[in-house]
Parts: structure tokens; sequence; C-alpha cells
């Protein structure tokens, strides 16, 4: 009879988490029954592939690039207004479609759906890729789809339908300025399902400069979140994006979709299985070519003459 009982509620227990919403780890507790990052292959059997993001990006392993590929980004340059959601697992902002990245060894041209960000708690460790192991307080994720798409569930059909850029952040004593209006509208989403209208921001505005984007990681892998599809070829930027403490921690005032801090909102690294990281390390600089040149010309002796 008890072994009746405990197979029962082991399986009450298996149905509540299949049907349940995922969640990050911060929102699991003894009362909560949303699957967190270790039970999200419940949600969505592609959580549990070969090729899963994000990783630990490890510089020694790197493989690099044969060929520089500057990225063209057309669009970034351009002010919109955007609404910003509080989705009850991030803030995502909606970007028009006419956003549209190509160059950087990608096969296609994509164009940009939305972006959203990946935090921690009082401006500690929140990133979703580390580095060498290192965890930075912040990322941001660019979202694109191959221009023949419509919507991103049908571009994860597609092992190279999705391309995404990842910017991480690192504190800096003074505020960065231009991501002050973000900032600032916070207060009107904390709750879940809130929304507002980000206006007059470009994605210029958010990124490095363009000259600093030529350094990047490249691997294929998949969505961090579920379904986990692994359609994404991921490009993570080595230039970071300075962002000041009080900033960093005003995310924490976002709430999930329980009512809790929205804080640790990234799910762990996942196995590489094999992969290869490229490193593109960026171009030379003709200066330097021109130096190096001109050293290796007054370098060398003058040719002695003879007097006959």
């Amino acid at each position: 009879m008890q072994f009746a009982v405990l197979l029962f509620l082991l399986a009450l227990s298996r149905k509540i988490v299949s049907g349940s919403e995922w969640c990050y780890q911060s929102q699991v507790s003894c009362n909560s029954t949303c699957a967190g990052p270790d039970m999200w292959q419940d949600v969505s059997k592609l959580c549990n592939g070969s090729s899963q993001s994000p990783v630990n990006i490890m510089t020694r392993r790197m493989h690099q690039e044969e060929k520089s590929a500057r990225f063209h980004l057309d669009g970034y340059q351009e002010t919109f207004h955007g609404n910003l959601t509080n989705n009850g697992h991030t803030v995502q902002l909606d970007l028009p479609s006419s956003i549209m990245i190509s160059g950087g060894h990608l096969a296609k041209n994509y164009k940009a759906i939305q972006l959203h960000l990946h935090w921690g708690k009082n401006g500690a460790h929140g990133s979703e890729h580390t580095i060498d192991g290192e965890q930075f307080p912040m990322e941001m994720h660019i979202v694109h789809i191959k221009e023949e798409y419509d919507s991103l569930s049908q571009a994860a059909k597609d092992h190279t339908g999705v391309a995404v850029l990842g910017f991480l952040f690192q504190e800096s004593q003074s505020i960065n300025k231009n991501y002050t209006s973000l900032v600032e509208v916070l207060p009107e989403i904390i709750k879940p399902s809130n929304s507002t209208m980000l206006k007059d921001v470009s994605l210029e505005m958010l990124i490095p400069p363009q000259k600093n984007l030529t350094k990047y990681f490249r691997y294929n892998g998949s969505l961090t979140t579920p379904d986990c599809a692994e359609a994404v070829v991921w490009t993570v930027f080595e230039n970071t994006i300075p962002m000041s403490r009080e900033q960093l921690t005003a995310f924490n005032q976002l709430k999930f979709s329980n009512g809790a801090p929205m804080v640790q909102t990234y799910r762990p690294v996942q196995p590489l299985n094999g992969r290869l990281v490229y490193y593109s390390k960026g171009d030379v600089p003709m200066v330097s070519w021109v130096l190096l040149i001109m050293s290796v010309l007054f370098a060398s002796p003058l040719p002695q003459h003879s007097d006959g």
C-alpha cells in the first residue's frame, strides 16, 4: 500500500513539473511548482540536446578564424520607439524588422526581432556565457532571424535560423548615460505583463562602438530558455559594456510571475560536447602595417659603396 502511494506521489510530482511553467533557479523553492533549469527537459525535450547554450568559453581551446569579417549593422543607427515589456522572465524590447545584420561570417542576412537581458542580484554574477569561468554582471542578447522567416518559432526549425549577438557588461564607477532612459522606465514595468514605450532609442546607443566589434567568439548552440531549440548561430563579443552598480541593481526591482524579485535570470552553462568555439581577433589596423614596414626599412643597414 505504501509503495503504491509513493508511486502515485511520484507520478503526481512528475505531472506537476511537466505541466508547469519553466523558471530560473532563483525562483525554485519548496513551495514552488515551476521547473527549474535542471528540469527543463521535462518542459521541452530539446533542452536535453547535445548543442545547448550558454557555454563557458575557454580561450586556450579556441580556434582562430582564418579570415576576419566585419559585421554590417544596418539600421542600428536609427532611432525608434520600442515596446519594453516585463515578460515574467526578463525585460524585453521589441525591435523594428528593418534592422538587419550581415557579414561576420554569417551565411545569410538576419533581421532583428527583440533584445532582452540576463542579470544577477545586486550587481553580482548574472551573465549566461562565461569566459574562462568568469561570470559577468549582465548579458544582453539581440535576437535576429533569417529574413525569409516571419517568427522566431518558424526560424527555430532551421539549425542556423537564428543569429544572436551577445554583449557582456562590466561594472563601472560612473553611470552609462546611454542606458539612462531604459533604467528610468523600469518602475513602469515592475509586474509581469506590464509594458511601456521606450522612446528615441537606437541599438547603436546600447552596444560598444562598431570599431570595437571586430573581436568576437562564435559557436553553434541553442536558445537559452525553453524550448531550447538548437538553431542559434551565437556571436559573443569580447569588448564589454560599462554600467554602474546602481544601474545594474535597478533591474532587481522587477518581479517574477510569482511576485519574487527578478534576480539571477540566467541558465547555467552547458557542456560543449565537442563543439568548436571560433575566435575572430579583428582586422590589423593599416597603420600597424605601415609602422612595421618602416621599422624594417630603417632598421636595415645601408649598403656599403666601394670607391673602386
